[in-house]
């Protein structure tokens, strides 16, 4: 699906089948995402601040350049997943840990 720039704040797409789809750019602002399959989505420069992607999976998805303050990913399969220059204010994980669980976690973060 190409939902580049598409505005879905607040969108309740939990357990939506999202694999591969394109959300460049996309406003997912405190969108529902929970147990969501983005599994090698593209969300480029996507606004997903305050988003709930609890349980998500984002295997090998393309989170570059993505506003993820205040995001929920506990729970979430991050293994391949590009986070380069994501903004991470106030991610909340499974860990306080932060930066080193989502390397564990196969998190690509440089």
């Amino acid at each position: 699906a190409n939902l580049a720039g598409a505005n879905l704040s607040k969108a309740n797409l939990y357990g939506a089948s999202l694999y591969g789809a394109n959300l460049d750019g996309a406003n997912l602002d405190g969108a529902n995402l929970s147990r969501a399959n983005l599994r090698g989505a593209k969300l480029y420069g996507a606004n997903l601040s305050r988003a709930d992607l609890y349980g998500a999976n984002l295997y090998g998805a393309n989170l570059d350049g993505a506003n993820l303050d205040g995001t929920n990913l506990r729970g979430a399969n991050l293994r391949g997943a590009n986070l380069r220059g994501a903004t991470d204010g106030d991610i909340k994980l499974d860990t306080p840990e932060g930066r080193e669980y989502l390397i564990r976690q196969g998190a690509i973060l440089d």
